[in-house]
């Protein structure tokens, strides 16, 4: 399954839930704020009359309401503020030339206050849309530069591949001919055992173990030959529309019986309306085959092993994860390094020629690994555009 990609996505979710509630819990106590202020202000006024003037402070909880809340919100303080001012003026008293005066003079006020949480909002939303352009922009150019490091480390891992590769390439010439000639004398040296005739039995049955021994061994060794010459020579992909749920489903399928030999369960949850992927078909069988193969080997008394295939944006997650012993950090850390391995008859070229084939595809591979626990390879390819 994919759990380390599914739990950043729920942490991902929960931080945004989070940062909403206190965006509602900071408006409704600015707004609070801003009306108990708004009140203070107005009995104040009251009982001071014009002795104070204090009619500017009525700016304060406006511009905090408007900064904090938003525009409708700093416009009902606002408007609360000259209902304030007005009905404090009104109790007091005051003396004016003509009686519509102080209604022009609340009207004028809530204009100011209008004026000003206008501007106010406007300033903070060109700000928050600075802030956000400079955040998106930081973001792009991390994302970018994580690309870049990721290419460049996959360009460096190639171009050790490549040379590697290429030695190896040379060094397998040279030594498949001698073999063939080993091979093909120990064929003779057979037959010649088989035509004597000897009163000793047992000095033919002896040659021929030894003979067997022999031939395993050479035939051991065009084996590692033979994957060398693979990984060095890997043809390019042949890419076409695959449909990941059919390949799965049917390879799964033939699979079954090798997995119920060694004790081992199989979960599989594959998407069923999972786009295609651009890809060659037997090429990133054979990446996913490697992972397969890598998980049984860790779970050599049985156990449970699990392939998801889903869609995340425009990639498909194709995740295959074993309950086994997992792997140590300089295992973990030395994962794709060619000719590193920890199996007794292995070569270390499994996971590193898997690396190239999805590299090849365009996508990337990552493990999730826990000693005693487990392990999980997460590999993430581009769909087709069609998708």
């Amino acid at each position: 399954m994919c759990e380390p990609v599914c739990q950043s996505f729920s942490a991902l979710d929960f931080r945004m839930k989070a940062v909403a509630e206190f965006s509602v819990r900071s408006k409704a106590l600015a707004i609070g704020a801003a009306v108990a202020l708004t009140i203070a202000l107005g009995v104040l006024d009251y009982v001071t009359g014009r002795e104070w003037a204090i009619s500017a402070f009525y700016l304060l909880p406006t511009g905090i309401a408007g900064w904090v809340a938003g525009r409708l919100a700093g416009f009902a303080v606002g408007a609360l503020c000259t209902a304030a001012w007005f009905i404090s003026d009104m109790l007091n008293g005051a003396a004016y030339h003509h009686p519509l005066v102080p209604v022009w003079n609340a009207i004028m006020l809530f204009t100011f206050f209008f004026v000003v949480v206008w501007l106010l909002t406007a300033f903070r939303d060109s700000h928050d849309f600075l802030e956000q352009t400079v955040e998106r922009r930081t973001a792009a150019l991390r994302v970018e530069m994580e690309e870049r490091r990721r290419l460049e480390h996959a360009k460096l891992q190639a171009e050790r591949l490549a040379a590697v590769g290429s030695m190896a390439a040379k060094v397998a010439h040279e030594i498949r001919n001698p073999l063939g000639s080993i091979s093909l004398n120990l064929d003779l040296i057979g037959e010649e055992l088989n035509s004597l005739v000897n009163s000793n039995a047992r000095l033919p049955e002896q040659c021929q173990a030894l003979l067997r021994e022999m031939r395993s061994q050479v035939l051991r060794i065009s084996q590692v030959l033979q994957e060398y010459l693979q990984f060095a020579r890997m043809p390019k992909p042949e890419r076409a529309a695959v449909w990941l749920k059919r390949l799965l489903e049917e390879k799964l399928n033939f699979m079954q019986p090798l997995l119920d030999a060694k004790h081992v369960e199989l979960e599989k949850t594959i998407d069923a309306d999972l786009p295609p992927v651009h890809a060659d078909a037997e090429q990133l069988w054979e990446a996913i085959l490697n992972l397969i193969r890598n998980a049984l080997d860790a779970m050599p008394d049985g156990g449970n092993l699990t392939v998801s295939a889903k869609r995340n944006g425009s990639k498909v997650l194709i995740c295959i994860g074993d309950n086994g012993h997992g792997m140590t950090e300089e295992e973990a850390r030395n994962l794709f390094v060619p000719f590193f391995t920890t199996k007794r008859d292995g070569t270390g070229l499994g996971l590193a020629h898997t690396l190239q084939i999805i590299n090849e595809h365009g996508g990337k591979i990552d493990c999730q690994t826990t000693r005693g626990t487990g392990s999980t390879f997460t590999i993430e390819l581009p769909l087709t555009l069609e998708a």
